[in-house]
Formats: C-alpha cells, sequence, structure tokens
C-alpha cells in the first residue's frame, strides 16, 4: 500500500484544516518544500499536495510551489485543488504532478472530465470522491450532493477510472481513525484501487487499511499534530 503524506498548500504556508472548515486553519509549517524534503528523507516517496487557495478561487493558485517540490525532491506528487479546465491540469502536468485528482469537476461536468481520463489516461487522472454522510461533496466542500459514494465511484469505474481517493468529511483531521467499513463497501466494486482519507491517526489505522486492500492512505493532521512521526510510518512503506 502506498503512504502518502498530505501537504495542504494556502498563501504558500503549509496548512491543515478540520473538517474543511477554513476558519480552522493551522499553519504548521511556512516552508512546504521544507516539509517535502523531510518527507523525502524519511524514505516516503508519495505526497498529496492539494491547493486550497485554488479550491476557493476555483483555477489553479500554487503550481509554484508545486514546481519547487517537484523540483527540489524525487517525491511522486499527486494534485488536486481548482482544477477546471484544460489550461489548469497542463499547468499542473508542466509544474511535475505525477497524477491529478479531479473531484468538482467530476460532479459538475462529466462530459470534460471524462475527455481528460481519455486524453491523459488512467493512471494520471484520478477521481476525488469526497463524502459526507454517504452523499458526494465539491467545490472545497462547501457544496453537497444527492450523489450516494458507493454509486458515483460505481459509474465512474465503468467509464475507465481506476484510483479514487476518498475522504469522508466527518474524519478529517478528527484524529479518531479512518472510515474503514465504508472503505470495505467501496472496495467491493470490481477493480477499483482505493487510497483512503481522513482520520488516519495510528500505524494500526495504516496497518487495517492496508488489510481490506486500499491502494493507498493520506496522512496529514497526525503527522503535523506529532502523533505519528515520519519515522513510524516509514517502516511501512
Amino acid at each position: 500500500m502506498r503512504i502518502i503524506v498530505a501537504l495542504d498548500i494556502m498563501e504558500g504556508k503549509c496548512v491543515r484544516l478540520t473538517k474543511g472548515d477554513f476558519s480552522t486553519k493551522k499553519i504548521y509549517n511556512e516552508n512546504p518544500l521544507e516539509v517535502a524534503r523531510q518527507v523525502e528523507d524519511n524514505g516516503i516517496k508519495y505526497s498529496h499536495i492539494v491547493d486550497l487557495d485554488g479550491a476557493l478561487k476555483k483555477r489553479v493558485v500554487n503550481y509554484k510551489i508545486l514546481e519547487k517540490i517537484a523540483a527540489g525532491t524525487s517525491l511522486k506528487i499527486d494534485f488536486g485543488g481548482g482544477i477546471r479546465s484544460d489550461d489548469d491540469l497542463y499547468i499542473v502536468f508542466s509544474s511535475g504532478a505525477r497524477q491529478v485528482t479531479c473531484g468538482s469537476i467530476a460532479v459538475k461536468s462529466q462530459t470534460l472530465f471524462i475527455e481528460w481520463l481519455s486524453k491523459w489516461g488512467q493512471e494520471k487522472i484520478m477521481l476525488g470522491a469526497d463524502f459526507f454522510n454517504r452523499k458526494i461533496v465539491s467545490e472545497g466542500w462547501a457544496e453537497s450532493s444527492d450523489a450516494d459514494i458507493i454509486k458515483f465511484i460505481a459509474d465512474y469505474r465503468s467509464k475507465g477510472i481506476k484510483y479514487a481517493i476518498c475522504t469522508d468529511i466527518k474524519k478529517d483531521g478528527m484524529l479518531r481513525g479512518p472510515s474503514v467499513n465504508l472503505y470495505k463497501e467501496i472496495l467491493k466494486i470490481q477493480g477499483i484501487s482505493l487510497i483512503a482519507s481522513g482520520g488516519i491517526t495510528s500505524v494500526k489505522d495504516i496497518e487495517e487499511l492496508s488489510l481490506i486492500g486500499c491502494e493507498g492512505a493520506i496522512i496529514g493532521k497526525a503527522l503535523y499534530e506529532g502523533i505519528l512521526d515520519l519515522k513510524d510510518i516509514s517502516r511501512l512503506c
């Protein structure tokens, strides 16, 4: 299973939110490249960069940070937040992202999302499927929908998507463990590679997600708060 460290970027700084609430922003480091190098120095190969400014402004904003991290480390980066157009997608890939996570566009413009999937392929385009009470949310988690998480992912799997990043918003930043039972449901969708996010707090959580068959796990706040140590999770890589 891939161990993936989250770097949420706002105003050029490494921050974390709780349940996606921007009023809860906490700055952990003013130099995201420094954090990325610490991740790499501990043998972790993957990073999930989220452009929080981009999510708010509905366009990619922090691509210069992406450039610096891609040039300054060997991390394999997936990038999400603010990707709404062909230009946004081109900027992100040109800036060094290996994969992109598209959530809002998959909710709002299925046709465009499928075009991107067809053009760039299933190894580069990942489905962002964030949910609250089993319903898909979008636009920086500000808009809810009636789309059921299982059906949403299954429909896109039938259209060729391979990877889905799923964050349970109720778990995000709460440090109370991930939504293992719901992830088990999602993993019944044949051929889906699930990346779990939200609430991962301990080595035991990571091991359980690996045991049920997750392809990856994104770890954020538990690291920044010192509950988990990079050395702890590097042993699982």
